[in-house]
């Protein structure tokens, strides 16, 4: 019994570190920020002109499918992603930015331009490759940008947290394959 209860212990601990691969990248099946704990739903690369540029994986709280509930939801949840490629640049990365979140609002920005802004000024940092970019969402906080682990804005606003999910997940999202293998 001694030893059965080890070996359940041993493999749990071996459970809560699993991890996923996509793109030469190990995103982790679980993100625990705060008192805030998401499942992997899907990951997979964002591909430009036939190179990964950033793996990326989008977490939930609890399984949807659904892409336009995804972004609706005012739940808990977040996007990991990992810079794969040494191409990506900060100007580069916020002309795309600003190009996915006029995709994700139809061109009607102004409203949360300000947190646009303030979003994309963590790019503006410089990026590098194996640079780690985390968006957690969750209703009490807002939208928490993280780049390599450290804390760098605070967002409110669920109208903010739909536009940026959206810049994957609306119909005419930053790359199709990707949004596809976000939510399947």
């Amino acid at each position: 019994m001694k030893k059965l209860l080890t070996l359940f212990i041993l493999l749990s601990s071996f459970y809560g570190f699993s991890q996923t691969r996509v793109g030469g990248i190990e995103l982790p099946n679980e993100l625990i920020v705060k008192e805030h704990q998401l499942q992997l739903k899907g990951a997979g690369t964002r591909v430009k002109l036939w190179m990964d540029m950033y793996a990326m994986g989008l977490y939930l709280s609890k399984d949807m499918n659904d892409a336009e509930k995804i972004i609706a939801a005012d739940e808990s949840m977040g996007i990991r992603l990992e810079i794969i490629s040494g191409l990506i640049t900060s100007e580069k990365m916020e002309k795309a930015t600003r190009d996915g979140f006029k995709n994700a609002t139809n061109g009607e920005m102004e409203n949360i331009k300000q947190e646009i802004d303030d979003f994309i000024s963590v790019f503006l940092g410089g990026i590098e490759k194996k640079d780690i970019f985390e968006f957690i969402y969750s209703p009490a906080d807002g939208t928490l940008v993280y780049k390599n682990g450290e804390l760098k804005q605070s967002i409110r606003g669920l109208s903010f947290k739909q536009a940026l999910f959206g810049i994957w997940l609306c119909n005419k999202p930053a790359d199709k394959n990707l949004k596809e293998k976000l939510v399947n």
